[in-house]
């Protein structure tokens, strides 16, 4: 376990808010270097499971006549297709881009260590660690976003519009913050050698039941699995996204989607930070 003591973390009080704010804006910058190095894994990483999904569904089903159809809904699937997928590369780029290296961090390399020592509180190395993550969520959120909207059978297109300007960009934001917070969760209470098991059983169901290949409204003949699904934080963004892209398309009140995206960012956030706190402070 890696411990500090709270003087070496930067929080005394002769530390000034301008040296706390540039230390902090350094790691952000350092962090999206990183990511810019290593641009090719992030693209990698965000696109080859959703395009085989829309591969599949949009491309492959439609030219052999297995074209999955919306049942009583107007829009072509594909148009229910795309906001799904690119909210849930969006929640599993968050989820993975910071659960995996804290992990790293806080075994192998013993980096955290060194984060520690610049002139900032413990907090906000793990606030740091969720906004680069959400950073990261919303580049794979642009990333997918396109290529879902070319990738489909001839005559179906998807009908994507951003028909809310202000509810799509909340809806990103508290959405890529949900899922690194989520991510700085995981980091703090897996143990790293059980992370790979972990991630293969559980991030499969979080996207099959995750309202990603259909509207949560569709579930209603399975009344119990629509109640258990809003447990799942995949299908609030997907849901939202929707909202904001195809409105025409049944999706969950906007003012649920914000409220639980948001209260789970904060909800999450918060409890990741404590847990991270009583990782690395004595």
């Amino acid at each position: 376990m890696t411990a500090i003591t709270m003087t070496a973390l930067g929080t005394d009080t002769d530390t000034d808010a301008g040296a706390r704010w540039r230390a902090f804006a350094a790691m952000v910058v350092r962090d999206i270097r990183v990511i810019k190095r290593d641009s090719l894994t992030l693209v990698i990483r965000s696109v080859v499971q959703p395009l085989i999904f829309v591969f599949v569904f949009a491309y492959v089903m439609p030219n052999i006549g297995q074209s999955a159809q919306a049942g009583p809904y107007a829009s072509a699937y594909a148009t229910i297709l795309v906001p799904g997928t690119v909210g849930s590369t969006m929640l599993l780029t968050g989820v993975i881009s910071v659960m995996q290296p804290l992990l790293m961090e806080l075994t192998y390399t013993r980096e955290i260590e060194d984060r520690l020592l610049a002139p900032l509180p413990a907090w906000a190395i793990a606030v740091e660690k969720i906004l680069a993550g959400a950073i990261q969520s919303l580049l794979a959120g642009l990333i997918v976003f396109p290529i879902s909207l070319v990738v489909h059978a001839h005559g179906f297109a998807p009908s994507i519009h951003v028909y809310n300007w202000p509810l799509l960009i909340g809806v990103a934001i508290t959405g890529a913050l949900f899922g690194a917070s989520i991510g700085m969760l995981f980091g703090t209470i897996i143990d790293a050698r059980r992370s790979p098991g972990l991630l293969a059983v559980g991030l499969l169901p979080l996207t099959m039941l995750g309202c990603v290949y259909y509207p949560w409204v569709a579930l209603t003949p399975i009344h119990w699995l629509k109640i258990v699904t809003l447990f799942n934080p995949m299908v609030y963004l997907a849901e939202g996204l929707r909202a904001s892209l195809t409105p025409e398309v049944p999706h969950l009140p906007v003012w649920a989607v914000l409220s639980c995206l948001a209260g789970g960012s904060l909800a999450a956030g918060g409890l990741a930070v404590r847990l991270f706190l009583r990782k690395v402070v004595l």
